[in-house]
């Protein structure tokens, strides 16, 4: 999520873009393809799904956290508090930059700081996410977020794997943990992540991830938390290139071992890092819609995420946000599919990408194979 302009300004009333260049060639806004007949749209309800980039404090229900703050407050008119409440939670359609969608994080976090409600939540999140197929899933949340009212790290972290493991009883869906830490925090709040959350790798935790506010040159402050991380068996996903600054991607590689990246968008004004992710086949997270809300870009007609594809990058499609920018995998499969005129074999190799993506075992990838 981030504040970006990329190349190829909207202009006001036309439709034409004139478009952005990556790697010397230029992309435009609308990819001219043959349309598809009716025959040949897939139908995205059905699809078995893949999201490895899933904040769960941007995913709570609107209605729950309702229910969570009328445990401590009065609430005088709950229909008219949950349309408060959700203006509240749900970013507008002119936000118009990270910092902007950021701020629908408050109330969430608010309503996050008890073992109960930790619980509750991840249980719901996977709950929705298994109703519209999505077979496995990555959430990620930072810790340092919910300590407000004393909780230890250890019992944030049992809680909402608590909740998944709930989730995971009661509907055919697999998931795992990221444990977040915030950029605007010091390198020693990311090492403690690092120190207490080592407990539960392997054990719903698989991965640690910086995010937050995407400043140029970030990386360098975190080199000894993310080297710690590695030596302790995390895999390495990080936040970057979600706004104007794609050298931040070459620095999360190089620097802090990322094998994955979270957006990426903005290797499209860098060549060396647009290269480095191609070669070294880095899966990109790409969150079309959230994007859309950052102004990384301006449409979805103009994300690169296709021209990556068409390139050989590796992307996976996901959600970033599902309540934060009012959407679901479905309805983002769906607007990809009629942006791009994505066909169902190409959504397989983009299901299958993510799988292998995926920070789980080889036997667990090759069963989630088997649904497409």
């Amino acid at each position: 999520m981030g504040k970006t302009k990329t190349k190829g300004k909207k202009i006001k009333g036309k439709k034409k873009n004139p478009g952005r260049k990556i790697n010397n060639h230029t992309i435009k806004g609308n990819i001219k393809r043959k349309r598809l007949t009716k025959i040949e749209v897939f139908e995205c309800s059905k699809l078995p799904k893949i999201d490895l980039h899933c904040h769960l404090d941007g995913s709570l229900r609107p209605q729950s956290v309702l229910e969570l703050l009328a445990k401590e407050e009065h609430i005088l008119d709950y229909q008219k508090e949950l349309e408060l409440i959700k203006a509240e939670l749900v970013a507008p359609k002119d936000c118009n930059s990270l910092n902007e969608y950021l701020v629908r994080f408050e109330l969430p976090i608010k309503v996050m700081q008890t073992i109960e409600n930790l619980e509750r939540v991840s249980f719901e999140l996977f709950e929705d996410a298994a109703k519209e197929n999505i077979k496995y899933l990555e959430v990620r949340f930072a810790p340092q977020q919910h300590k407000e009212r004393g909780l230890k790290t250890s019992e944030i972290i049992s809680a909402v794997i608590k909740g998944m493991e709930r989730a995971k009883e009661q509907y055919e869906i697999n998931g795992n943990y990221i444990l977040s830490c915030m950029r605007h925090l010091s390198s020693e709040s990311a090492m403690e992540i690092v120190e207490e959350g080592r407990e539960f790798i392997g054990k719903g935790v698989v991965a640690v991830d910086l995010c937050g506010g995407e400043e140029n040159g970030f990386a360098e402050k975190f080199i000894e938390p993310m080297k710690k991380a590695k030596d302790y068996g995390y895999h390495i996903t990080i936040h970057a290139g979600e706004t104007g600054y794609g050298k931040n991607v070459t620095d999360a590689i190089i620097l802090l071992g990322a094998e994955r990246i979270g957006h990426g968008v903005f290797i499209t004004n860098d060549e060396l890092a647009y290269e480095l992710v191609k070669e070294k086949g880095i899966p990109l997270e790409i969150c079309p819609t959230s994007n859309i809300h950052t102004k990384a870009v301006f449409s979805y007609e103009e994300h690169p995420f296709y021209k990556f594809y068409e390139d050989g990058i590796i992307v996976t499609l996901n959600t970033d946000n599902r309540t934060v920018s009012d959407l679901d995998m479905t309805k983002e499969c769906c607007v990809i599919r009629d942006t791009f005129d994505l066909t169902f074999e190409e959504y397989k190799r983009i299901y299958i990408s993510s799988v292998d993506a995926a920070f789980i075992s080889e036997e667990e990838k090759e069963g989630l194979k088997k649904y497409i």
